[in-house]
């Protein structure tokens, strides 16, 4: 068979017959052949040698009753008259015969003691056949026949006719399938996991099949150009990123997931091995902060750009650069979280921060609507700093900066569907700084860091995440991304997604009911270019066959193929290996809790969902218990009541206005301060008046 680039040129013939049987058949025939030979010529015993043949030949005329001429062996030479020969005439070792040959035998000593010195053949002599079988059999061949004394290179005949048969017979009907449904020429070759497993060899991450007891692993060096899982809900992508999973965990490497659904946290977070959890929801959430970040200016524009991506390809570059370049302005003076929420919440704030650069202009307030809209855009991401635990929470303070060099533990990245829009931003930045700190060919001594993103369209757009899929095969950092089509990804990274797309170079296809994108997925694995065998009948006088052969190109798996697949079957293809395999449900161990809420992390609701009345704050409440002092009295019969702590009895408000006011008839006399004026008992309609009266009159007297 000859290869041109990638297309095999053989020809077949016959296109009709089980060649490879029959060449199975054959060469066991020979090797039969070969262990008789054998036999006959050094394992026989001498006697038997010479008379093999007649042995044959007796055997097939006494069947039929015939005669045949024979020529018996006998020992001559010498004084002594000529005699038959029998077994016990010869032994081992080597003599001349009289034609002047070496022989590998010699004559018995009885025989040389008798005066013989070599073995002689008579003149031919007609004898009855079944007469010459029975004396070969019982005088020369012991008792055996001719089947007992080839019967070791019978069996060993036949066991090599069954080893060539169980080669030949799949091959052809390999070849007779070829000839009906096509042969590859070139393209991608579909292959079971046996299959792919002999080809590929590979020792790095595997998935387990029920097609075969071995794991379908990939080649290492294959890891490092990253994973693509595609399928829609409920399909079975989580289960094959749990086996990856379960893996990276075997071998000590550290991982970074993204978890929107709290299935992994659940089975593989561990706070011994310092796993952390960033969850601004979760009480096992780090402090974090972005000014921590940076370790020079020029990274707050990252960090900026990072937290302001446009949710769509719609061109407005206005309202996201802005507000990014406010942000990273920002960032430059230190805040924490909480006070960059606070800035980003009063224009005073941000126009005293801005004041004397080119930012100023953006939000002036003779700007109008653009002002409005650059702040609006500006304070899309506070309520997530919001969220955030506070520095004097005494928590211990995480950053990307630090954990890149260390690596030590797993990062889960969690969130619950009803708080994903508001922490989206705060997710998508801390994978992308964590891209961008990986993005480094790894020092000696640090391990790999694998990347497995579920729901990959569940973030908003990364910018690092393109750089991290086409040039991050130096720093050796796989990369697992989950998602459910095409499309999600196109409407975040545009004309992008599908350079994304068809870098990683491990691809996983589950079911996509979205035809588009399983249109697509036929194009990704790619097509083949088939010869087909075409066998053409005549009806008529003249009978026969006429062969031909045609060749077309058409897809390996069609899209309709791909929309039919059942939950938990895949393609998988790796350069142009496509294996088609299945896989069982794998139900581990859940000895962590999803989720553990933080007190307060999201200030809390002012009201009662179910009453709608305000709810009183905690400061609130502590003033009322300090005001009221509630008392227990008994009174007879009477049911115990609380009597309120006496108060004092203010002064009548009009009456110690107007006193204020008097002027004096004579000018020179001192005015009478109300403060003196002898205090009157109110009546108890009086100490009804409100405390806010009260207050009033205080101040006033003050």
């Amino acid at each position: 068979m000859a290869t041109h680039w990638g297309r095999k040129e053989t020809i077949i013939w016959p296109p009709h017959v089980p060649l490879m049987s029959y060449s199975a058949i054959a060469g066991a025939l020979l090797f039969t052949c070969l262990l008789f030979w054998q036999q006959v010529r050094f394992a026989m015993p001498p006697l038997e040698q010479a008379y093999i043949g007649d042995y044959v030949r007796a055997r097939a005329g006494a069947t039929f009753h015939l005669n045949g001429n024979y020529q018996l062996v006998y020992l001559g030479g010498g004084k002594a008259k000529p005699r038959l020969a029998f077994p016990f005439d010869f032994t081992r070792g080597h003599m001349t015969l009289q034609s002047g040959k070496n022989a590998s035998f010699a004559l018995a000593e009885l025989a040389r003691s008798q005066g013989y010195e070599f073995p002689l053949r008579a003149p031919a002599r007609k004898y009855i056949d079944a007469s010459m079988y029975r004396w070969l059999h019982d005088v020369v061949f012991g008792g055996k026949s001719l089947l007992a004394v080839f019967a070791a290179r019978l069996i060993g005949g036949g066991v090599i006719l069954v080893a060539l048969l169980a080669w030949a017979i799949p091959a052809d009907i390999k070849r007779f399938r070829q000839m009906k449904y096509g042969r590859v020429l070139r393209g991608p070759v579909m292959l079971t996991p046996r299959q792919f497993n002999r080809v590929a060899r590979g020792e790095g991450v595997g998935f387990v099949t029920t097609e075969s007891r071995r794991m379908m692993r990939i080649p290492r060096r294959k890891e490092a150009q990253h994973f693509q899982i595609m399928g829609d809900t409920g399909v079975g992508k989580s289960q094959l990123i749990m086996q990856i999973l379960r893996q990276i965990r075997d071998r000590r490497e550290s991982a970074i997931v993204y978890d929107p659904a709290c299935e992994y946290i659940q089975r593989f977070f561990d706070k011994e091995r310092g796993d952390i959890v960033l969850n601004p929801l979760d009480d096992r959430c780090p402090y974090w902060g972005p000014a921590q970040e940076m370790e020079s200016n020029a990274e707050a524009d990252a960090i900026a750009a990072s937290l302001y991506q446009r949710k769509t390809d719609v061109i407005d570059e206005f309202f996201h650069d802005t507000p990014a370049q406010i942000f990273a302005h920002l960032l430059k003076l230190g805040p924490t979280p909480h006070q960059l929420a606070t800035w980003m919440a009063s224009d005073t704030e941000l126009l005293k921060r801005v004041q004397g650069t080119e930012m100023a202009f953006y939000i002036d307030r003779k700007a109008g609507p653009q002002r409005a809209g650059v702040l609006s855009s500006l304070g899309l991401v506070a309520k997530g700093f919001r969220l955030l635990p506070e520095k004097d929470e005494n928590r211990p303070l995480w950053t990307a900066r630090t954990w890149a060099k260390t690596r030590q533990g797993w990062i889960f990245i969690t969130s619950q569907t009803e708080v994903r829009d508001a922490l989206r931003p705060l997710q998508s930045l801390w994978i992308d700084l964590l891209v961008m700190r990986l993005l480094t060919t790894p020092q000696p001594g640090q391990q790999p860091v694998w990347f497995v993103i579920d729901e990959l369209a569940s973030l908003q757009k990364l910018p690092q995440l393109h750089t991290a899929v086409c040039e991050s095969r130096k720093s050796l950092n796989p990369l697992v991304l989950g998602f459910q089509g095409k499309a999600q990804l196109e409407v975040t990274y545009g004309h992008l997604a599908e350079v994304m797309l068809s870098q990683p170079a491990t691809k996983i296809f589950m079911k996509t009911s979205e035809p588009k994108a399983a249109e697509w997925i036929s194009e990704m694995i790619g097509k083949v270019e088939i010869e087909r065998l075409k066998e053409t009948k005549f009806d008529g006088t003249r009978s026969g066959k006429n062969f031909t052969v045609e060749r077309q190109i058409e897809p390996l798996v069609m899209g309709s193929e791909i929309s039919g697949l059942d939950d938990r079957h895949a393609y998988l293809k790796l350069g142009n290996n496509v294996a088609r395999f299945a896989f069982d449900y794998l139900d581990l161990p859940t000895p962590t809790v999803d989720f553990i809420p933080r007190k307060m992390a999201d200030g809390g609701l002012a009201f009662d969902p179910d009453t709608l009345k305000p709810i009183p704050s905690e400061d609130e409440e502590t003033q009322e218990k300090a005001d009221v002092d509630p008392v227990a009295t008994v009174s007879g019969d009477a049911p115990i009541v609380q009597e309120k702590s006496p108060r004092p009895i203010p002064w009548p408000v009009q009456q110690a206005m107007e006193q204020t006011e008097i002027v004096p008839e004579n000018p020179s006399a001192p005015i009478q301060e109300v403060a003196n004026t002898p205090a009157i008992p109110d009546s108890p309609d009086a100490q009804e008046h409100s405390e806010d009266e009260q207050i009033s009159f205080d101040l006033r007297s003050l």
